[in-house]
């Protein structure tokens, strides 16, 4: 087992290389980088100091930049050198440590990404004990259930939760309980007064804060993981050492949770590890529509402005953890089945 997992981790480099190299292959064909945003920046600011109607066509044909300038601009971003050099200059740093800067705000990458990752990691974590504590137990009740009043009614429940995003939820959620009803804040992690507060109120107001963001992490993860639970240990439940089990005289309850409910969490305990990255990570959709400055808000936000180093910075981090939770996701499998053997 040692020597398997040895070989998966000396995979990761060669995976990772594949990965980042494809991703700043792309971030340097798509238009719209640092260089064109300060060119657009300057023709703006040659329109704004256009005395004439005829200033705007003139202003628009006319480049705001020399050439001499522009060069200066593509030696100080890096895009003077051919792409495969450029590639290595950059995984060199990585493995420094340093992530680069960002071309929107001149701030070191790392630091921007080491603000945010703490939000994150709280939703994240909250959004996965609540899947994991309601998606097993109700798969369960869903499974002995089969077809029962119970079972019908959560599964249009269930269906509607896999029919609707989770950011399309938040967006309602805010829509009913934070404009119209105004019980909610309308985003956020904290209020405007919030350093004013005695412990406990600020405690009240990120809890208050955070309850229908959790809701649209929640509502939008939960839905596979639970049929998931509920087919896997029905599959158990008829297999022929349940059945065996129960007519030696097993009652039923214990050939569910002593034998069927082990083996039933070994796909649960696939996808376990895959969630580190999704963790930290977090939802792009639902942090910009509660307008939450995570890591999800800040990926979205590098890439509309084609903030480059952030990008790719941000791909170093999920990627790394997508690719550990893989084989995170093996040691659960091995720890839920013995019968499992790396070799």
């Amino acid at each position: 087992m040692t020597a398997y997992f040895i070989r998966r981790f000396l995979l990761i480099i060669p995976t990772f290389i594949g990965i980042t190299i494809m991703v700043f292959t792309i971030t340097r064909f798509v238009p719209g980088g640092p260089i064109e945003r300060i060119i657009a920046q300057a023709r703006q600011m040659q329109l704004g100091e256009g005395a004439g109607p005829g200033a705007l066509s003139a202003a628009d044909q006319t480049q705001p930049l020399s050439a001499d300038q522009i060069e200066e601009l593509k030696k100080y971003y890096g895009f003077d050198k051919p792409l495969i050099v450029s590639y290595f200059l950059w995984l060199g740093k990585v493995l420094r440590g340093d992530l680069g800067v960002s071309t929107r705000y001149y701030d070191s990458v790392w630091s921007m990404i080491r603000e945010r990752i703490p939000i994150s990691l709280y939703f994240g974590i909250l959004s996965l004990i609540l899947v994991y504590s309601i998606c097993i137990p109700l798969g369960i009740a869903k499974a002995i259930k089969h077809k029962s009043y119970f079972d019908n009614l959560s599964s249009i429940t269930v269906f509607i939760g896999y029919a609707i995003p989770g950011w399309v939820v938040g967006v309602l959620m805010l829509v009913f309980f934070a404009s119209y009803w105004e019980i909610f804040p309308l985003g956020g992690l904290v209020g405007e007064d919030f350093e004013a507060l005695t412990l406990f109120g600020k405690l009240k107001d990120i809890i208050w804060h955070t309850i229908l963001p959790l809701l649209a992490y929640v509502f939008g993860s939960f839905t596979v993981m639970t049929f998931l639970m509920k087919n896997t240990l029905m599959d158990n439940l008829a297999a022929d050492y349940v059945r065996t089990a129960i007519a030696k005289g097993l009652s039923f309850k214990n050939a569910v949770f002593k034998h069927a409910f082990r083996n039933s969490l070994i796909p649960i305990a696939t996808s376990f590890g895959n969630n580190i990255s999704i963790i930290l990570s977090g939802s792009f959709l639902i942090e910009k529509v509660f307008n939450i400055n995570g890591m999800g808000l800040l990926g979205y936000e590098s890439v509309v402005e084609r903030d480059y180093p952030v990008v790719m910075g941000i791909l170093v981090i999920s990627s790394l953890l997508f690719m550990i939770g893989n084989i995170l996701s093996d040691i659960c499998v091995a720890i839920v089945d013995p019968r499992v053997k790396f070799e």
